[in-house]
């Protein structure tokens, strides 16, 4: 049975899949993958040598250290709110540690920092590609600049060591402006133009003074181990400076233990990562102390210079109150509501407490509006606990410094001026803001108390009036007394403090070098990101030729596409010419083509006495005259009287090949030129004879479809068993489809990676409208290493054909067979 015949019927009817291939063939896809396999292997070897590259002399390394502390709440400033820090977050939050947070990564902080430790001078070395970041402390030298001087940022310096604790100072060539920083001012000034500096040796402690540059070498206390041949410094602003530092700060805090924090510094250096972390911790830690200290020394004045006001009016009223008894003679008011002045006694020692809160409160708004901050006292004695509010108390007291500083650089009306007036503005408006919140709660508990005393006094008033005035004098001596016991217990509070002050931050674990390795970049990620995006590209590339592949390359695709029976394969020619049947009679593409000649009995009807087969294509090139040669050869070599007509008489070629003179052949015929015995030419082959096309006619159409052609080969039948009609292609001209009424058998040739999907579509569709009948379809020029499954028409390298004796075994082949031994050994 044909394959693709049993699928095929009479009563089918076309549909739209019939002749329409899938966009994406995925076998041949996963094939063309599998042949080209070098390309991935070199695409894979490219991202690994460029990811090698990129990671030894390129990429930057990026360390991390990390410094846990806890915070304690053992003091009160107003640095410090005076809460619990434990709250839940979301329920006023983690006050303490929020400020903490924001301290750590405040301007005031870093920017201390970055003039503590030179952090705005940058060190580097350079090899013969890569440019290394380095720690201060890796160099044997130390730059120390002139600040008095206007320096050049940005402007890379190298020192070339010359031996004898001398450095040759070489600048850039280009780059050198006019624009100078001021590490004082920190501003710009422009100077007059000047010729770039000339390189100069100078020696350890020498100051080296150019227009834009004024410095001095300083050797590196401690030793470094590592030998550069170059040392590349540069100045950066310290605007700049904090602002990269600031940006390499995380602050997190323990998720059990929120009064825990952790702090982590990203850098080009381990070590100055470390050294930052615990130097800004160890600032942190003092600042906080002296901070304490001062707030609390300010309170215990506040609170003393209050009890010794209090205590002369306590004694006062106490005066008074003694001789209301001594000369009324009120020792004892007989029916006295207890009840009544109890309760009026303990809203005036209330009254007292917040009146105590409210004064401290006046204090702290007047400290505020005179800008000396130094006079703070501890808000806790204002009852106020709101951490934000001692935040922005903080900020307030540094911009008021960075003021009093650009005051003597700057005009009033400059622009630095203004911007730091209008931050100063912004942090009083918050800090009065919520000064404001408390002082009208107080005035409104105040309002309150007093409305309860009013009702209290309702039920004295039935008191004599000599009773009513000492009960009075009582009251006020009580309040008075409840206000200096208040201030007392406040100032024991304070002087417990101040005597057992100490820092509210220690330190868990301090930032080390532990050889931590660089947290960036992830290698194996560049690396694997690279080699897979390599091996991206050949794949890419190879799935969009095959998108915009219409070659016909699967033989299941065509068949399943054209539902039109296969015939069989032929694969691909190697011989000289297209003789191959009869000049290599023991080779595979000579069994294919007899397996042709088996097959094309289920095409034919077997009572017809001759048998006419005609052959076709899409377009020329694809074998039609090579499948018509070989088939016509394999039949006259079975015995049959066979006859090979060259009926494509716009493109002759058959006379080539059996070496016949196209002098005369079927157009000369049919315009009446010759007779038919005279175009009819013997070959080799006893059975087998060849007409050749003859001269190109200007009709070649009209010829082919005449009368003359149609009783042509009725004649032919009557002498021959087989006539095989080699015909234009369809894809060109119409006159095949013509000739196909008169012909047994039509064989429909493809060629594999030559014929194009679509050109098959109108043949499909003529054979499913059953205008075309008893079609196959011969395969050509097939190509492949091993059996597909249809037909032959290619070696198996097992000693059957001529062609095995040159089969060379395919790699992987080897390879399987080589395993499959060794198992079988096992």
């Amino acid at each position: 049975m044909i394959p693709g015949k049993e699928n095929t019927n009479s009563t089918e009817q076309p549909n739209d899949k019939v002749g329409s291939f899938a966009i994406f063939d995925i076998q041949h896809f996963i094939r063309r993958i599998l042949r080209n396999w070098y390309w991935f292997v070199l695409m894979a070897l490219l991202g690994y040598g460029i990811s090698w590259f990129y990671s030894k002399y390129y990429a930057q390394r990026i360390y991390a250290s990390n410094l846990s502390l806890s915070i304690s709440n053992n003091t009160a400033s107003y640095f410090t709110p005076n809460q619990s820090i434990n709250f839940i977050w979301g329920q006023n939050g983690n006050q303490d540690g929020v400020y903490l947070k924001k301290m750590l990564l405040s301007r005031s902080h870093n920017e201390y920092l970055v003039n503590q430790l030179d952090l705005y001078v940058n060190y580097s070395t350079k090899g013969l590609i890569k440019q290394t970041y380095l720690d201060k402390y890796d160099s044997p030298v130390f730059m120390e600049i002139d600040e008095s001087y206007a320096q050049q940022v940005d402007y890379p310096v190298t020192l070339i060591p010359k031996g004898g604790n001398k450095y040759e100072v070489v600048l850039p060539k280009e780059g050198h402006s006019t624009s100078l920083y001021s590490f004082e001012s920190e501003g710009f000034s422009t100077i007059k133009p000047y010729k770039r500096p000339a390189n100069k040796t100078i020696s350890v402690n020498e100051w080296y003074t150019s227009p834009n540059l004024r410095f001095k070498l300083i050797t590196n206390p401690q030793q470094s181990s590592i030998i550069l041949e170059n040392i590349i410094i540069s100045l950066s602003t310290v605007n700049a400076t904090v602002n990269s530092l600031v940006s390499t700060i995380n602050v997190d805090f323990d998720k059990e233990i929120n009064s825990i924090m952790i702090i982590s510094k990203r850098g080009f250096n381990l070590n100055g990562t470390v050294n930052f972390l615990n130097t800004s911790v160890d600032v942190l830690q003092k600042k906080r102390l002296i901070d304490r200290n001062i707030v609390d020394k300010n309170t215990e004045e506040y609170l003393t210079d209050n009890l010794s006001q209090i205590r002369k009016k306590l004694d006062s009223s106490a005066v008074i109150l003694n001789n209301m008894k001594v000369s009324e003679k009120l020792y004892d008011i007989k029916d006295r509501d207890e009840k009544s002045l109890q309760r009026i006694k303990d809203l005036d020692t209330q009254k007292a407490e917040i009146l105590t809160r409210l004064n401290s409160l006046n204090e702290i708004k007047s400290t505020l509006a005179s800008q000396n901050l130094d006079r703070m006292i501890n808000t806790s004695t204002a009852g106020i606990s709101d951490g934000m509010f001692s935040a922005t108390v903080s900020e307030l007291k540094n911009l008021y410094l960075k003021r009093r500083e650009l005051a003597t650089i700057y005009t009033p009306n400059s622009e630095p001026m203004r911007e730091i007036n209008r931050l100063i503005n912004e942090a009083k408006s918050n800090s009065t803001g919520s000064l404001r919140n408390y002082y009208n709660n107080y005035i409104n508990e105040i309002s309150k108390i007093d409305r309860e005393i009013a009702r209290a006094n309702v039920d004295l008033v039935t008191y004599p009036e000599k009773e009513r005035k000492y009960m009075d004098a009582e009251r006020g001596y009580n309040m008075i007394e409840a206000t200096y016991n208040t201030l007392l217990t406040k100032q024991n509070e304070t002087n417990i403090r101040v005597a057992t002050n100490k820092s509210d931050i220690t330190v868990i674990d301090n930032a080390k070098n532990l050889g931590q390795g660089p947290i960036a970049p992830d290698i194996k990620k560049v690396k694997y990101t690279l080699i897979g995006g390599f091996l991206l590209l050949p794949l890419l590339l190879l799935g969009v030729s095959q998108l915009l592949d219409s070659k016909i390359r699967n033989i299941k695709e065509l068949l399943k596409a054209t539902k039109i029976p296969l015939l069989g394969v032929i694969g691909e020619n190697h011989h000289d010419n297209n003789l191959t049947v009869l000049e290599q009679p023991r080779s595979s593409i000579s069994e294919a083509f007899r397996g042709i000649r088996a097959n094309l009995r289920f095409l034919h009807k077997e009572d017809n006495k001759s048998k006419v087969i005609l052959l076709t294509s899409s377009i020329g090139g694809e074998g039609k005259t090579y499948i018509s040669i070989n088939i016509a050869s394999v039949l006259g070599l079975s015995g049959k009287k066979t006859i090979l007509l060259g009926m494509d008489l716009r493109k002759p070629k058959i006379f080539g090949d059996f070496k016949i003179d196209n002098k005369y052949g079927i157009s000369n015929f049919l315009t009446g030129e010759v007779s038919m015995d005279a175009i009819i030419n013997h070959t080799s082959i006893p059975n087998l004879d060849v007409v050749t096309s003859g001269p190109i006619p200007p009709n070649p159409s009209e010829l082919l479809m005449s009368e003359q052609n149609i009783n042509f080969i009725t004649d032919l039948k009557k002498q021959y068993d087989f006539i095989i009609i080699d015909s234009p292609p369809v894809g060109l001209v119409a006159d095949p489809f013509e000739l196909m009424k008169y012909a047994d058998a039509n064989i429909y040739v493809v060629r594999h990676e030559c014929t194009e999907k679509h050109m098959l579509r109108m043949i499909t569709e003529k054979y499913h409208n059953h205008e075309v009948k008893d079609l196959g379809i011969v395969y050509n020029d097939y190509q492949a290493k091993q059996g597909y499954g249809y037909g032959y028409g290619y070696g198996y390298g097992y000693g059957y054909f001529e062609e095995d004796a040159n089969y060379k075994e395919p790699t992987l082949i080897k390879i399987r067979n080589k395993v499959n031994q060794f198992i079988g050994r096992k």
